[in-house]
């Protein structure tokens, strides 16, 4: 029998777990709503005092005081991976399902509140900020992030069915196996969003202030 390509076993998976792709989406884009109404909540204290950091740590942009670009891409890719990392011990777990989807609210959750809390103090401005800051690296972590979970999500329920319904006919070995290389090979995308966070969203974010402040 001729083997599959890779991209017949992906089409293959995505229409079997059609529903996980669409509530993952749906799921991301609630914690974005949610992040931006969040910003509403705040206090006018709260609101300056986040404001004061902010301006801040765009002055240090400015004047390039920012850790190196090498020192930025290490802590940005050691940060996606832990949070990978997490997501995939928890759908080796039998209870890790409801926290994978908090996962992902959350971090459709920052998304949401970074860029809403930009909008918010800095009108025009901070959406350009938000844009140059914010989306460059997300174009790559949010769609990554969401097969991912979804993948998570997939696998968990599939220990599920196979400890207490026992329907899977695949051995669940080789199913921790596919899900672990699929998960690593997947990692390696974050490098790239990693590279755009600590090359990219600085220098745009340097030009972008720099004309702000003419």
């Amino acid at each position: 029998m001729r083997k599959r390509s890779l991209a017949t076993i992906w089409r293959q998976h995505v229409q079997e777990h059609y529903s996980i792709y669409v509530f993952t989406v749906v799921l991301f884009l609630m914690g974005v709503i949610f992040g931006a109404i969040v910003v509403n909540s705040l206090n006018f204290s709260q609101k300056e005092d986040l404001y004061y950091y902010l301006t801040s740590f765009f002055g240090q942009v400015s004047e390039g005081n920012l850790a190196s670009s090498h020192d930025l891409l290490k802590e940005s890719f050691f940060q996606n991976i832990k949070y990978i990392g997490l997501m995939w011990i928890l759908a080796m777990s039998l209870v890790g399902l409801p926290l994978i989807l908090i996962l992902l609210f959350l971090k459709g959750m920052v998304v949401g509140f970074t860029v809403g809390f930009l909008v918010n103090q800095m009108g025009w401005n901070g959406f350009l900020l938000a844009f140059v800051s914010v989306v460059p690296q997300n174009l790559v972590l949010v769609p990554v992030f969401m097969v991912m979970a979804a993948i998570s999500i997939a696998f968990s329920l599939k220990m599920i069915r196979h400890q207490f319904i026992k329907r899977t006919h695949e051995p669940i070995f080789r199913a921790m196996m596919r899900y672990t290389v699929t998960m690593f090979a997947f990692s390696l995308t974050l490098l790239v969003a990693s590279s755009l966070e600590a090359y990219v969203s600085p220098f745009l974010m340097k030009e972008v202030i720099q004309m702000i402040e003419k």
